[in-house]
């Protein structure tokens, strides 16, 4: 049995000191619901703690595509392995009627700016702000 209990203590001591080890995969994130419609975000401002993990399931309800781009924040965060192709370049795209999940844990606070990048959607409201505490 105090095998079974040390091989547990490695595990955990091991997953705390391998960088990105920390992202949640199997523990359970918290969900965070964001809406992308012409032309909002809904929520546009996201408010995250730094070290814990979320998945940020991402939802657009318009017909015409959108992208939730905040480069600055996907930079300062880790992403799971399974989402990493998700983002690129710093931002999700979706087409019209499509959601998406990505799992990542933010790393250092501070604040980031969100917007969508199609033109003039950003002009036109589709903007916001994400805070790491």
């Amino acid at each position: 049995m105090s095998r079974r209990i040390a091989a547990v203590a490695l595990s955990c001591a091991l997953s705390l000191a391998i960088p990105g080890a920390g992202v949640a995969q199997g523990a359970n994130p918290q969900v965070i619901n964001v809406e992308l419609s012409s032309f909002a975000f809904s929520p546009s401002t996201l408010t995250f703690q730094h070290g814990r993990s979320y998945r940020l399931h991402l939802v657009n309800t318009s017909g015409g595509g959108h992208d939730f781009t905040a480069p600055e924040f996907f930079a300062a965060s880790q992403i799971a392995p399974a989402d990493r192709a998700r983002v690129a370049d710093g931002k999700v795209r979706l087409a019209g009627k499509q959601s998406v999940d990505v799992t990542l844990t933010p790393e250092r606070a501070g604040t980031y700016a969100l917007h969508c990048s199609h033109f003039l959607h950003a002009g036109m409201g589709m903007k916001g702000a994400i805070t790491v505490e």
